[in-house]
């Protein structure tokens, strides 16, 4: 079992030890890292143990920590660059005076630059210095020396679903990749990449999802990438089964059974049985099973899953003020609903979509109202950890 919990906060890193007595075990917070500075994702290598945290600086921008000593001192590593040349079709957030997408609509392009380091994820066991990481605007970059140097993927980057190879021009193909919401508060409404999947049995096997553009798949290690978004459906468009334009919330594989990928998506939840060659969606809205942000499929059993649901859109938070954890068991045919130690009546608690993780019997979950929450029997019943925390945006066990 883990003996560490990271969270990654609007105002710091905070790491939750385990602390063992002769009779039971309990959670200790240390002093937060990277005070004042938010930290949009932090998490453990399994690999070496190194911890590493993405930092969200106002004035300096996005910058990666880590740390080799069980977070005892971390150091700043140098940023991610695009490399020059690099540029993406600017996309602009809709309102009803705008379609960006209108015939008269003129093609602009823009400069790339890392505004936000969205998501860290680590190589296979048999790539120990592999790392990868997800951008705004919708870059994944990679790096072969433990986070020394690293290295956009241009066969993504320049894929024909964004306008094809920039670097060469103006766009030789539609861009299919729109924009974020996540992504206005740095001034702009661009593609994202926030989770990254590696394949535990397949070093050359990933994928990436993208908000809001679906979920894409390399087999042969990022030299090529397919759309991977086949039964899934989008409620928000006129063709709800179009192959691009979809907004996973998060992705999740089982890593002893790794054909099994649950998403939480903005239209509900899917499930894939067969590696993302087709989803099938497995809401259950009548129990409140329908949106939310994050989703956590067990390491051992592929068919079964947790996520934390909340109200749509302009009305995130929890549903009718109660907070509850979903579990499945049989890919989504029934949900079982817990709220055993959860807050009941006056819950405004909304849960991002990295801030709910799983390790073998243990679940952590934080929400933007600071509050942690953990289980040791699978969701069923729960304890608060810790209250009055700063948002918290990422939650890993170490």
């Amino acid at each position: 079992m883990a003996n560490m919990i990271l969270l990654g906060t609007r105002k710091g890193a905070i790491i939750f030890d385990r602390i063992f007595n002769q009779v039971n075990s309990s959670w200790r917070p240390r002093p937060i890292a990277h005070a004042g500075i938010p930290v949009c994702y932090a998490a453990r290598d399994p690999r070496d143990g190194t911890l590493w945290a993405s930092l969200d600086h106002g004035h300096w921008g996005p910058k990666l920590s880590r740390s080799r000593d069980g977070g005892v001192t971390w150091t700043d590593i140098s940023s991610l660059k695009y490399p020059e040349g690099a540029r993406y079709i600017v996309k602009y957030l809709p309102t009803p005076d705008f379609n960006p997408d209108s015939p008269t609509a003129v093609t602009e392009y823009a400069d790339a630059s890392v505004l936000k380091i969205w998501n860290i994820a680590f190589g296979n066991a048999n790539q120990p210095n592999k790392l990868y990481a997800g951008t705004v605007p919708g870059g994944l970059f990679v790096s072969n020396d433990n986070g020394d140097s690293w290295e956009l993927n241009r066969p993504l980057w320049n894929h024909e679903s964004r306008g094809g190879d920039l670097f060469a021009g103006d766009a030789t193909s539609e861009n299919q990749w729109n924009g974020t919401p996540a992504s206005v508060d740095y001034g702009v409404f661009e593609p994202g990449i926030h989770s990254i999947i590696v394949n535990p049995t397949n070093p050359d096997h990933l994928y990436v999802a993208v908000s809001t553009a679906g979920i894409i798949e390399t087999t042969d290690g990022g030299q090529s990438w397919k759309a991977r978004n086949k039964g899934m459906l989008m409620d928000y468009l006129p063709n709800p089964e179009s192959e691009w334009g979809h907004d996973p919330h998060f992705v999740s594989m089982c890593a002893e059974q790794p054909e099994h990928l649950w998403q939480q998506n903005h239209c509900g939840v899917f499930y894939s049985d067969n590696g993302a060659q087709q989803w099938k969606k497995v809401s259950m809205p009548d129990v409140g099973v329908n949106f939310g942000f994050p989703i956590v499929a067990d390491a051992k059993d592929g068919r079964t899953a947790w996520v934390v649901p909340a109200r749509a859109d302009s009305e995130r938070m929890a549903i009718d003020g109660s907070l509850f954890v979903a579990r499945t068991t049989d890919g989504g045919q029934e949900w079982q609903i817990f709220r055993n130690g959860l807050p009941q009546e006056n819950a405004y608690d909304i849960v991002l979509r990295h801030a709910l993780d799983a390790s073998g019997d243990y679940l952590c979950f934080g929400s933007t109202t600071g509050n942690v929450y953990f289980s040791d029997d699978r969701g069923e019943t729960w304890q608060c950890l810790a209250n009055h925390l700063p948002p918290i945006y990422s939650v890993r066990f170490g």
